[in-house]
């Protein structure tokens, strides 16, 4: 069951309780006894409590949503647990969900499309989370890309700073940013700041390229003034807005780019085309990789959670010619998948200096 809460009744052992009704004298009864006997509802409570959910409680990254959804009905189907409900939170929404603390009403396991950083894992051993298992689930690109029958686009990280930056020039059409872009309005969707995308779009895009826009890397912002637009936590959304205006350019996971090749065209950055091969072999300069999260304390309690990640980290998932690959994940190399897969079998507890 899952540890007692921490708010449970503290007295001075040995101290008496005398109570008198209707001139009777009852017999004294010891405070310990008291608390003893509350420590036993209050086990028995919390086993009721752990028993009173049986489904897996998945939270974050809406780039990894798709791919955990998928695991979670093959889940479903080849066992005899309840098909987890996965939730779409962002990823920095999801850790803080999943370091809220230890019980039924957090969830097991929290996905990411960035690493957990140190003050989260501050956060979660503040609140209980002592054990904390780190799975890499594979590799994703960061596209930009519009509907097919729109403008063609071809850019680098320094013509996309130079767009959006806050601290830029705030140009208001493509063809102010370079004469060679089309001669349309800048507007770009995204994901908000509680997003895993939004926080390597930054890094990977906007850290990246604001030295070559000649423009102060130091506090480097998007700009907020309606050129960048936040299209929220659901990368569906930004999808079905774009095939809306074929003007507009949209930032997501490669993956749904992949899965709606037949509606979206996505823009090579760098000269390099967002393709499977080219994330896979690190051409493609705006990767990162994908990872979820096991809350330790939960597994053997909330049944299933082992499975659910072995079901995750398998060849027949994740590995080269897994189902999620047919979904648009990049795959690990062998040697990473396999220390990979040793540490979720073993449940290994992440250490901060390993996010430092």
């Amino acid at each position: 069951m899952f540890p007692a809460s921490r708010g449970d009744p503290v007295s001075k052992a040995g101290r008496t309780c005398r109570t008198e009704t209707h001139g009777i004298r009852r017999q004294p009864v010891k405070l310990t006894n008291l608390l003893a006997l509350a420590a036993v509802g209050t086990l028995v409570a919390g086993a009721a409590a752990a028993q009173g959910r049986d489904q897996i409680r998945i939270v974050g990254s809406s780039t990894v949503f798709p791919f955990s959804t998928a695991v979670a009905e093959q889940f479903g189907k080849t066992t005899d647990n309840p098909t987890p409900v996965v939730e779409s939170t962002g990823s920095g929404g999801g850790l803080k969900l999943f370091c809220a603390g230890v019980g039924v009403e957090h969830p097991d396991i929290t996905n990411a499309s960035r690493r957990m950083k140190p003050s989260e894992f501050d956060l979660c051993q503040e609140n209980g989370v002592t054990e904390i298992t780190e799975s890499v689930v594979g590799f994703d690109g960061i596209v930009i890309a519009n509907a097919k029958g729109g403008p063609s686009f071809s850019l680098t990280r320094e013509q996309i700073v130079t767009a959006l930056a806050e601290q830029g020039p705030k140009p208001s059409t493509w063809d102010e940013v370079d004469p060679s872009l089309p001669a349309i309005a800048i507007e770009v969707l995204g994901p908000p700041p509680s997003s895993g995308t939004r926080d390597a779009f930054e890094e990977l895009v906007m850290h990246e390229g604001c030295e070559g826009a000649g423009i102060a890397c130091e506090g480097i912002s998007i700009r907020e003034d309606g050129a960048f637009v936040e299209a929220g936590e659901n990368d569906n959304l930004i999808v079905s807005k774009l095939e809306a205006n074929p003007n507009a350019l949209g930032v997501f996971g490669f993956s749904f780019l992949d899965q709606n090749a037949d509606a979206l065209q996505g823009a090579p950055v760098d000269g390099v085309e967002p393709t499977f091969d080219n994330i896979a072999s690190g051409d493609y300069p705006v990767s990162r990789s994908l990872y979820f999260y096991i809350k330790n304390a939960h597994v053997g309690v909330v049944p299933g959670i082992e499975e659910y990640a072995a079901e995750f980290i398998s060849d027949a998932a994740s590995g080269e010619d897994g189902y999620l690959v047919d979904k648009g994940l990049i795959p690990l190399p062998e040697d990473e998948f396999s220390a990979n897969a040793d540490a979720v079998a073993n449940l290994k507890p992440l250490e901060k200096s390993e996010l430092e």
